[in-house]
Protein backbone atom coordinates (compact mmCIF):
# COMPACT_ATOMS: atom_id res chain seq x y z
CA UNK A 1 0.00 0.00 0.00
CA UNK A 2 1.10 3.20 -0.93
CA UNK A 3 0.49 6.00 1.39
CA UNK A 4 0.94 8.84 -1.33
CA UNK A 5 2.09 12.44 -1.36
CA UNK A 6 0.86 14.49 -3.70
CA UNK A 7 0.41 12.00 -6.30
CA UNK A 8 -0.88 13.42 -9.70
CA UNK A 9 -2.73 10.22 -10.30
CA UNK A 10 -3.37 6.14 -8.87
CA UNK A 11 -5.93 3.63 -10.44
CA UNK A 12 -5.75 0.16 -10.23
CA UNK A 13 -8.38 -3.03 -11.43
CA UNK A 14 -8.04 -6.56 -10.00
CA UNK A 15 -5.91 -8.74 -12.31
CA UNK A 16 -7.06 -11.59 -14.49
CA UNK A 17 -5.17 -14.11 -11.47
CA UNK A 18 -7.58 -14.74 -8.18
CA UNK A 19 -6.28 -12.04 -6.00
CA UNK A 20 -4.05 -10.02 -8.21
CA UNK A 21 -3.91 -6.18 -8.53
CA UNK A 22 -2.95 -3.99 -11.70
CA UNK A 23 -1.99 -0.59 -10.75
CA UNK A 24 -0.83 2.50 -12.36
CA UNK A 25 0.46 5.61 -10.77
CA UNK A 26 3.16 8.43 -10.88
CA UNK A 27 4.36 10.83 -8.32
CA UNK A 28 5.51 14.26 -8.07
CA UNK A 29 9.58 14.91 -8.51
CA UNK A 30 11.27 15.40 -4.96
CA UNK A 31 8.13 13.38 -3.22
CA UNK A 32 7.87 10.64 -0.57
CA UNK A 33 5.79 7.67 -0.69
CA UNK A 34 5.81 5.62 2.48
CA UNK A 35 4.49 1.74 1.28
CA UNK A 36 3.19 0.04 4.02
CA UNK A 37 3.43 -4.14 4.88
CA UNK A 38 0.48 -5.93 3.44
CA UNK A 39 2.01 -9.40 2.70
CA UNK A 40 2.22 -9.20 -0.79
CA UNK A 41 5.16 -8.36 -3.89
CA UNK A 42 4.96 -6.52 -6.57
CA UNK A 43 6.46 -6.59 -9.95
CA UNK A 44 6.83 -3.41 -11.38
CA UNK A 45 7.26 -1.48 -14.91
CA UNK A 46 9.29 1.50 -14.09
CA UNK A 47 9.66 3.19 -17.92
CA UNK A 48 13.09 2.08 -17.69
CA UNK A 49 12.85 -1.61 -16.46
CA UNK A 50 11.49 -4.21 -14.87
CA UNK A 51 11.62 -4.25 -10.54
CA UNK A 52 10.68 -6.57 -8.19
CA UNK A 53 9.20 -5.40 -4.55
CA UNK A 54 9.96 -8.06 -2.03
CA UNK A 55 7.12 -8.63 0.46
CA UNK A 56 7.95 -5.64 3.37
CA UNK A 57 7.81 -6.39 6.86
CA UNK A 58 7.91 -2.39 7.75
CA UNK A 59 7.17 0.65 6.27
CA UNK A 60 9.28 1.18 2.91
CA UNK A 61 9.99 4.86 2.22
CA UNK A 62 10.25 5.69 -1.41
CA UNK A 63 11.54 9.09 -2.72
CA UNK A 64 10.47 9.90 -6.45
CA UNK A 65 13.23 12.09 -8.05
CA UNK A 66 11.87 11.41 -11.99
CA UNK A 67 7.92 11.89 -11.47
CA UNK A 68 8.09 8.56 -13.77
CA UNK A 69 4.98 6.76 -14.14
CA UNK A 70 4.74 3.30 -12.46
CA UNK A 71 2.30 0.22 -13.56
CA UNK A 72 2.52 -2.42 -11.21
CA UNK A 73 1.30 -5.97 -10.70
CA UNK A 74 1.16 -7.23 -6.86
CA UNK A 75 0.22 -10.75 -6.96
CA UNK A 76 -2.19 -12.18 -4.63
CA UNK A 77 -0.08 -13.20 -1.00
CA UNK A 78 2.03 -16.04 -1.19
CA UNK A 79 1.98 -16.51 -5.05
CA UNK A 80 4.95 -14.75 -6.26
CA UNK A 81 7.90 -17.02 -5.80
CA UNK A 82 6.20 -19.67 -7.56
CA UNK A 83 6.56 -17.46 -10.58
CA UNK A 84 9.34 -15.11 -9.80
CA UNK A 85 11.50 -18.24 -8.47
CA UNK A 86 12.57 -17.03 -5.72
CA UNK A 87 11.43 -18.10 -1.85
CA UNK A 88 9.64 -14.83 -1.18
CA UNK A 89 12.14 -14.68 2.12
CA UNK A 90 15.31 -14.43 0.34
CA UNK A 91 13.65 -10.43 -1.26
CA UNK A 92 11.86 -9.83 2.14
CA UNK A 93 12.46 -5.67 2.23
CA UNK A 94 13.89 -5.34 -0.88
CA UNK A 95 13.74 -3.96 -4.52
CA UNK A 96 15.30 -6.00 -6.71
CA UNK A 97 15.78 -5.67 -10.70
CA UNK A 98 14.54 -8.91 -12.14
CA UNK A 99 17.44 -9.57 -14.00
CA UNK A 100 19.21 -9.84 -10.85
CA UNK A 101 16.84 -13.15 -10.56
CA UNK A 102 16.45 -14.31 -14.30
CA UNK A 103 19.07 -15.28 -16.89
CA UNK A 104 19.16 -12.31 -18.89
CA UNK A 105 18.01 -13.22 -21.98
CA UNK A 106 14.53 -14.14 -20.08
CA UNK A 107 14.85 -10.77 -18.14
CA UNK A 108 15.43 -9.04 -21.39
CA UNK A 109 12.61 -10.64 -23.59
CA UNK A 110 9.77 -9.76 -20.58
CA UNK A 111 11.42 -6.21 -20.41
CA UNK A 112 11.07 -5.68 -24.23
CA UNK A 113 7.65 -7.15 -24.58
CA UNK A 114 6.07 -4.94 -21.73
CA UNK A 115 8.33 -1.98 -22.91
CA UNK A 116 6.49 -2.05 -26.30
CA UNK A 117 3.10 -2.66 -25.52
CA UNK A 118 1.20 -0.04 -25.55
CA UNK A 119 -0.81 -1.50 -22.36
CA UNK A 120 1.97 -2.42 -20.05
CA UNK A 121 -0.35 -3.84 -17.16
CA UNK A 122 -1.58 -6.62 -19.59
CA UNK A 123 1.66 -7.78 -20.54
CA UNK A 124 2.66 -8.12 -17.01
CA UNK A 125 -0.54 -10.27 -16.33
CA UNK A 126 0.64 -12.62 -19.01
CA UNK A 127 3.64 -13.42 -17.35
CA UNK A 128 1.05 -14.69 -14.61
CA UNK A 129 -1.35 -16.17 -16.56
CA UNK A 130 1.37 -18.28 -18.08
CA UNK A 131 2.35 -19.39 -14.71
CA UNK A 132 -1.28 -20.62 -13.64
CA UNK A 133 -1.46 -22.94 -16.57
CA UNK A 134 2.42 -24.24 -16.31
CA UNK A 135 4.22 -22.94 -13.06
CA UNK A 136 8.19 -22.13 -13.84
CA UNK A 137 9.13 -22.88 -10.78
CA UNK A 138 6.20 -25.75 -9.16
CA UNK A 139 8.78 -26.66 -6.05
CA UNK A 140 8.00 -22.61 -4.86
CA UNK A 141 3.95 -23.28 -5.44
CA UNK A 142 2.26 -23.40 -1.96
CA UNK A 143 -1.34 -24.33 -2.17
CA UNK A 144 -2.26 -23.26 0.91
CA UNK A 145 -1.30 -19.45 0.66
CA UNK A 146 -4.87 -18.07 0.24
CA UNK A 147 -6.11 -20.86 3.27
CA UNK A 148 -2.99 -19.50 5.56
CA UNK A 149 -4.15 -15.70 4.82
CA UNK A 150 -7.94 -16.33 5.13
CA UNK A 151 -7.23 -17.97 8.62
CA UNK A 152 -4.71 -15.42 9.59
CA UNK A 153 -7.22 -12.69 8.60
CA UNK A 154 -8.62 -11.06 11.65
CA UNK A 155 -12.57 -11.16 11.00
CA UNK A 156 -12.15 -14.53 9.87
CA UNK A 157 -13.31 -16.41 12.74
CA UNK A 158 -14.79 -16.09 16.22
CA UNK A 159 -11.41 -15.96 18.48
CA UNK A 160 -8.78 -13.66 17.07
CA UNK A 161 -6.82 -15.51 14.51
CA UNK A 162 -3.74 -17.96 16.16
CA UNK A 163 -1.05 -19.67 14.79
CA UNK A 164 -1.85 -23.20 16.68
CA UNK A 165 -5.46 -22.66 15.05
CA UNK A 166 -3.86 -22.22 11.52
CA UNK A 167 -1.57 -24.84 11.58
CA UNK A 168 -4.34 -27.61 13.05
CA UNK A 169 -6.57 -25.78 10.04
CA UNK A 170 -4.24 -26.43 7.02
CA UNK A 171 -3.31 -30.04 8.80
CA UNK A 172 0.65 -29.09 9.09
CA UNK A 173 2.76 -28.62 12.59
CA UNK A 174 3.64 -25.24 13.58
CA UNK A 175 7.33 -25.70 12.48
CA UNK A 176 6.00 -26.66 8.82
CA UNK A 177 3.82 -23.70 8.96
CA UNK A 178 6.67 -21.19 10.09
CA UNK A 179 8.47 -22.85 7.25
CA UNK A 180 6.03 -22.58 4.26
CA UNK A 181 4.86 -18.91 5.47
CA UNK A 182 8.63 -17.87 5.37
CA UNK A 183 8.80 -19.39 1.55
CA UNK A 184 5.40 -18.25 0.45
CA UNK A 185 5.18 -14.89 2.50
CA UNK A 186 8.74 -13.86 3.12
CA UNK A 187 7.36 -13.85 6.77
CA UNK A 188 6.49 -16.13 9.75
CA UNK A 189 2.71 -16.53 10.54
CA UNK A 190 2.96 -13.98 12.81
CA UNK A 191 4.09 -11.48 11.20
CA UNK A 192 1.79 -12.01 8.87
CA UNK A 193 -1.03 -12.31 10.99
CA UNK A 194 0.13 -9.34 12.81
CA UNK A 195 0.17 -7.11 8.93
CA UNK A 196 -3.10 -8.54 8.15
CA UNK A 197 -4.58 -7.58 11.38
CA UNK A 198 -2.69 -3.76 11.12
CA UNK A 199 -4.23 -3.33 7.14
CA UNK A 200 -7.34 -4.58 8.49
CA UNK A 201 -7.88 -1.85 11.63
CA UNK A 202 -6.46 0.53 8.71
CA UNK A 203 -9.05 0.23 6.00
CA UNK A 204 -11.62 0.48 8.80
CA UNK A 205 -10.16 3.93 10.42
CA UNK A 206 -9.66 5.21 6.99
CA UNK A 207 -13.61 4.23 6.18
CA UNK A 208 -14.52 6.81 9.04
CA UNK A 209 -14.60 4.08 12.05
CA UNK A 210 -13.85 5.43 15.23
CA UNK A 211 -10.03 4.27 15.88
CA UNK A 212 -11.13 2.48 19.14
CA UNK A 213 -13.76 0.23 17.30
CA UNK A 214 -11.30 -0.22 14.82
CA UNK A 215 -9.09 -1.46 17.31
CA UNK A 216 -11.26 -4.10 18.50
CA UNK A 217 -12.79 -5.38 15.43
CA UNK A 218 -9.51 -5.97 14.01
CA UNK A 219 -8.39 -7.97 17.70
CA UNK A 220 -6.20 -5.54 19.26
CA UNK A 221 -6.45 -5.45 22.98
CA UNK A 222 -6.85 -2.06 22.97
CA UNK A 223 -6.71 1.59 21.19
CA UNK A 224 -3.05 1.72 22.64
CA UNK A 225 -2.53 -1.56 21.15
CA UNK A 226 -3.30 -0.62 17.76
CA UNK A 227 -1.01 2.22 18.21
CA UNK A 228 1.93 0.79 18.87
CA UNK A 229 1.49 -1.68 16.10
CA UNK A 230 1.03 1.19 13.96
CA UNK A 231 4.10 3.37 14.57
CA UNK A 232 6.11 0.36 14.60
CA UNK A 233 4.92 -1.30 11.02
CA UNK A 234 3.93 2.05 9.22
CA UNK A 235 6.76 4.78 10.85
CA UNK A 236 3.57 7.72 11.67
CA UNK A 237 0.28 7.38 13.80
CA UNK A 238 -2.72 5.78 12.40
CA UNK A 239 -4.54 9.91 12.11
CA UNK A 240 -1.67 10.49 10.24
CA UNK A 241 -2.36 7.94 7.94
CA UNK A 242 -5.97 8.25 7.73
CA UNK A 243 -5.49 12.14 7.61
CA UNK A 244 -4.06 12.08 3.94
CA UNK A 245 -6.26 10.08 1.78
CA UNK A 246 -4.38 7.68 -0.78
CA UNK A 247 -5.04 5.07 -3.02
CA UNK A 248 -3.53 0.88 -1.92
CA UNK A 249 -0.85 0.49 -4.13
Amino acid sequence: MVEGMDQPFYRERPGVSPGSVVWRGAGTPGTTRRILPDGCMDLIWTGRGLLVAGPDSVAHEHRDDSGAVYTGLRFAPGTAPAVLGVPAEELRDLRVPLDELWPSDEASRLTERVAASPTPGRALESLTLAAARDPRHPGLVEPLAATITASLAPGQHDATPSVAATAARVALSERQLHRRCRAAFGYGPKTLARILRFRHALALAAAGVPFATAASAAGYADQPHLSRDVHALAGTSLGELVAVPAPPA
